[in-house]
């Protein structure tokens, strides 16, 4: 299905989103749609599910629940949301769907959605306060965890699967990203990284 007709007096509200019915997956940002393409390839499911089972029994005996896609996430009338994951505290919240923001969210970058994730939704997540917002990439793998400060985001920490993340918002969940980003990544989409190693004409380094 096509992106439903433009109305020339009015921007998209939720009362539009919920009558849309077909396969695609939209968000609507300060009234504008968007279709959010499928992901290329399986290991964008398989990091949020990994995501998502290395979170859950860090909530399991507390109030935050850990959800993933897809779930409405309704900021506003003409703002409504299907992070990849997130994580929601307040128990009035839950409504058929998510009434306000969440306490975490994360989404996992593929190359359709990265400037929507990186723009469009840090830009919202931030105007109606979600504290934590963790992009993700699967390949090569880097996560990155944001944090609200004055209205805006800054950079807590960037991780990759070497080593183990831990999240402001929640003292004492540390997730060893090792296990998370096991991935099915074919052959040829391999990256040839930088590593550390020692010039040809140069004498190894002593150890201090």
């Amino acid at each position: 299905m096509s992106r439903p007709a433009a109305k020339p007096d009015r921007l998209y509200t939720w009362s539009d989103y919920i009558a849309w019915n077909d396969d695609l997956r939209w968000e609507i940002i300060r009234g504008e749609a968007y279709a959010m393409t499928p992901s290329p390839a399986d290991r964008h499911q398989v990091l949020c599910a990994n995501l998502a089972a290395a979170m859950v029994p860090f909530f399991r005996d507390g109030p935050c629940r850990v959800l993933v896609a897809p779930m409405d996430v309704k900021l506003s009338e003409e703002d409504v949301v299907q992070p990849d994951l997130l994580v929601v505290c307040d128990p009035a919240q839950f409504k058929g769907h998510i009434e306000g923001p969440p306490t975490l969210v994360v989404e996992i970058l593929s190359p359709s959605t990265e400037r929507h994730d990186r723009v469009r939704k840090l830009r919202l997540y931030a105007r109606y306060g979600v504290s934590e917002y963790w992009i993700a990439r699967p390949h090569p793998a880097v996560l990155e965890v944001l944090t609200l400060d004055a209205g805006s985001y800054r950079v807590h920490a960037t991780y990759d699967a070497t080593d183990t993340l831990e999240s402001p918002a929640f003292p004492g969940l540390k997730l060893p990203l090792h296990d998370v980003f096991d991935l099915p990544i074919p052959p040829e989409e391999r990256v040839q990284e930088i590593r550390e190693s020692h010039p040809p004409y140069a004498h190894p380094r002593k150890s201090r």
